[in-house]
């Protein structure tokens, strides 16, 4: 044991036996461990920096410790922890890193001991958030301590996934709400200094109170300053959620125009927010659709499926509420011809309908026309635009039904057609068209949507999908050459051996010599 605490150390001896057992170095000066502090110290077990003002650790500062079972950096002023600056305890079960000044942690941070260590100490730190997934991998943590910091939420399961937690210590954070613990029996809890808010998800915690139990109401009013464990059940109640309004900004838009659905909504505890679109299904984020963390909906580009009734859903512990938004796309408007040649806008039938169809230069006519449909190609075709100045480019973009990733295309101005490859056989897709144009020279280009159109690839037919790629192809030429040339060996073998048969069938019998043997002296 190699004792140095108290000494005024400004660094790190360089002159450390490498083969120590146990180095304390606390009380000190130490403001920085770098990479060569301790290296080869491979039999260390036992490591005290505490108390010594350090700022700063070194990426794989501690990667030569693999025996290190206990590490104490309490007491100085580490800012932030990083999946470096730990890297090679992979023997660690005591990591203490109280009274600090942590404000982040990387979830990488603990990996190298995350099935090892036993006792972990944040307390006293400025932590407003912990990577509680990394955490939950702590299969053989029994001591959690997380006292004193500025926690606002704790996972639910979280902590149920810490099958050997003993000791949870959330004392003097700003947690309003804790999720269950598991038990009984279960970890040991402490939780008072928390501005809790007492209603019904609380129940399970004031069935496990006692008196003596520091945990106290800070919400709704009149439990306010009360201690949690002298509140009546009956009186920690939760409120149905309610929707105040649910509108959608604006009402009516073109195809191809983006809109905003809002929602507000009041219970206790607040409601979660989701949307089920016109078909029942619940909406999910993505290119064309998102979901605001304040529980409204966006609509980047709006089609005619998205045509109907939009429904907000608002859900807490104590039921649920539902409000209908209706919402209203309407078909883009076709040019029609006058005799001039000069277009001008009219109503026309919806540009969403499936492709198909007379494709003449009629009036009415969707402008937006996808044809020649294969399996896994479309040409798309689009009217001219002499009634749209100054037009820099068109923009397609498209998404098929089972993926909501959009992807566009730009073409020149001089375009009235394209040809999609690669789409997927038997998929209805989502296509639209938009012209960039710019009414003066200097001009920013503005989008303007020319139009939409819904169709289907060709699905895979059996003459189809019996047709093979170029690479099995090229193996099966393989193969039938190989089998040919073996029948032709095969076949010149039988042709040798037939041959061979008939001369030696066609060759004279051999005269018979005399024979003469001698036995016994004897002819």
């Amino acid at each position: 044991t190699l004792l140095c605490a108290r000494t005024g150390l400004l660094a790190v001896p360089p002159t450390l036996d490498r083969a120590a057992v146990e180095l304390r170095l606390a009380d000190n000066f130490i403001g920085a461990v770098g990479r060569a502090d301790f290296a080869n110290m491979s039999s260390l077990v036992h490591l005290t920096l505490s108390r010594n003002g350090l700022r700063r650790l070194a990426p794989g500062a501690f990667a030569d410790l693999r025996a290190l079972r206990a590490l104490h950096l309490d007491g100085n002023r580490l800012p932030a922890l990083s999946g470096a600056q730990l890297r090679g305890l992979a023997s660690l079960r005591h990591l203490i890193l109280a009274n600090n000044q942590l404000a982040a942690i990387e979830p990488a941070a603990f990996a190298a001991f995350a099935a090892t260590v036993e006792d972990l100490d944040l307390s006293h730190n400025n932590l407003p958030a912990l990577p509680w997934e990394a955490v939950a991998g702590m299969a053989s943590l029994a001591t959690l301590t997380l006292d004193h910091n500025l926690l606002e939420r704790v996972p639910a399961g979280a902590v149920a996934r810490l099958p050997r937690l003993a000791r949870l210590d959330l004392t003097a954070n700003r947690l309003r709400a804790l999720p269950p613990v598991p038990g009984p029996p279960g970890p040991s809890l402490a939780a008072g200094g928390n501005p809790l808010h007492c209603n019904c998800e609380l129940l399970w915690l004031r069935r496990l109170a006692r008196p003596g139990r520091l945990e106290s109401c800070a919400s709704p009013p009149p439990l306010a300053g009360r201690l949690l464990w002298a509140v009546p059940e009956e009186e920690l109640a939760c409120r149905a959620p309610a929707i105040a309004g649910a509108a959608a900004d604006p009402a009516a838009v073109l195809e191809g125009q983006p809109l905003r659905l809002g929602c507000a909504a009041a219970g206790d505890p607040p409601p979660a927010l989701h949307w089920l679109g016109p078909d029942g299904r619940l909406v999910q984020n993505g290119s064309r659709r998102a979901v605001r963390p304040d529980g409204s909906l966006e609509l980047r580009v709006a089609t005619l499926r998205d045509h109907g009734a939009f429904t907000c859903v608002a859900s807490n512990a104590a039921g649920e509420a539902a409000a209908r938004v209706q919402v209203a796309v309407l078909p883009l408007p076709v040019p029609r011809s006058d005799g001039d040649g000069d277009a001008e806008a009219g109503p026309g039938p919806s540009d969403m309908a499936r492709a198909g169809g007379n494709e003449s230069r009629a009036a009415g006519e969707r402008r937006i026309v996808a044809a020649e449909l294969t399996a896994s190609s479309a040409r798309i075709r689009w009217l001219p635009q002499r009634h749209v100045p100054g037009i820099r480019m068109f923009q397609i973009q498209y998404n098929s039904s089972l993926d909501d990733s959009l992807v566009y295309r730009l073409l020149p101005p001089s375009s009235r057609s394209f040809v999609l490859r690669d789409l997927a056989a038997g998929r209805e897709y989502d296509l639209c068209v938009s012209a960039l144009y710019a009414e003066g020279a200097t001009a920013l280009p503005t989008a303007r949507a020319l139009g939409c159109v819904r169709f289907a690839t060709a699905g895979g037919t059996p003459g189809c999908a019996a047709l093979p790629r170029p690479h099995f192809l090229g193996g099966t030429v393989i193969i039938v050459i190989g089998a040919a040339i073996a029948a032709s060996v095969l076949v010149f073998i039988l042709i040798l051996t037939a041959r061979y048969k008939a001369a030696a069938a066609r060759r004279p019998p051999a005269a018979v010599a005399s024979v003469c043997s001698q036995t016994n002296g004897t002819h």
